[in-house]
């Protein structure tokens, strides 16, 4: 597996693999069209701030940050289970001094995946205000251990 920042000509593949989720999954509206999910995906891809996850040339999860703050992970369908999250999760950990991120509430397998990588439930929103479909969601931070000698 290689990690390595996201470029502009790879947009197409990490719009895939957002849509197998937020279109793919039963029950989780769309908040954004899909040209505003390319249009962000761009920007954000052109501001440095998506770092992809390459598994024999191809993508199979990335990464977008801002700053301390996670705003998405995502991994393709057929390469979930396979340590691709956590890679791209363990690369922004070693990288930042802190995160945090939104987890929607419901999701108990991301939110596991979370609480294993070091994150703490720091904040429920009832009213969603930490994601785009306005479903509750929890904020969760992780923080790195000092250690002292």
């Amino acid at each position: 597996m290689r990690l390595a920042r996201a470029h502009i000509w790879q947009v197409p593949r990490l719009a895939a693999i957002l849509w197998a989720y937020t279109r793919g999954t039963p029950g989780q509206p769309c908040a954004r069209s899909r040209a505003e999910d390319l249009h962000l995906l761009w920007r954000e891809t052109w501001q440095g701030r998506v770092r992809v996850a390459r598994v024999q040339g191809r993508i199979a999860g990335f990464i977008l940050r801002r700053a301390t703050r996670v705003h998405a992970l995502h991994v393709a369908p057929d390469m979930r289970g396979q340590g691709v999250g956590r890679a791209l999760l363990t690369d922004a950990q070693a990288r930042a001094g802190a995160l945090d991120l939104w987890v929607l509430e419901a999701n108990r397998r991301a939110r596991a995946f979370y609480a294993r990588a070091g994150f703490a439930e720091a904040a429920q929103d009832r009213r969603g205000g930490g994601n785009d479909e306005g479903l509750p969601d929890i904020r969760m931070v992780w923080r790195r251990r000092e250690i002292r000698v």
